[in-house]
């Protein structure tokens, strides 16, 4: 098992690279770029995941329920969150996504820009000598710097 305080020497903003297991350091991070959420997302994850729930697709009803409008889907953020995580110029080494640990914790809306900010929160080594686990904490925010989404996801990373 690693020891983490070795790993805990400074936070660091990283910069664009690619980075390994061994060059990650806990407390490091970074920010994505940000993309808007267009309605076209929202029909379109409709249609993918079949989730037609009333609050994604009728205004009326999401109005009544006290949102602004249609919201988007949960798992629609999240999607995007990983996408903008995988797409980053901070490229972490990565194999395979392991687990999430997420809470929804504000509405978002048709229209909003949403960025993923990242930090390394722990790593710890596998029986394998080429690749470690890597727990990374990220929150989605939105223009008005909103933490729209936030968890954790365990990412096995190459060293």
């Amino acid at each position: 098992m690693a020891n983490q305080s070795e790993d805990h020497k400074s936070a660091r903003v990283l910069v664009p690279g690619e980075y390994g297991f061994n060059d990650l350091q806990i407390d490091d991070t970074y920010q994505t770029s940000g993309v808007t959420v267009t309605e076209a997302h929202v029909v379109g994850f409709a249609g993918l995941s079949g989730d037609l729930f009333d609050v994604h697709m009728d205004d009326e009803f999401a109005q009544a329920a006290g949102f602004p409008g249609r919201i988007a889907h949960g798992l629609l953020g999240l999607s995007l969150a990983d996408g903008l995580k995988t797409r980053c110029p901070v490229r972490l080494k990565g194999i395979a996504t392991l687990s999430w640990n997420w809470s929804f914790r504000a509405p978002l809306l048709i229209g909003d820009r949403i960025h993923v900010e990242v930090r390394i929160h722990a790593k710890r080594v596998t029986k394998r000598s080429d690749r470690g686990i890597v727990t990374l904490a990220m929150k989605v925010v939105n223009t008005r710097k909103e933490v729209v989404q936030e968890g954790e996801t365990l990412l096995l990373v190459q060293v």
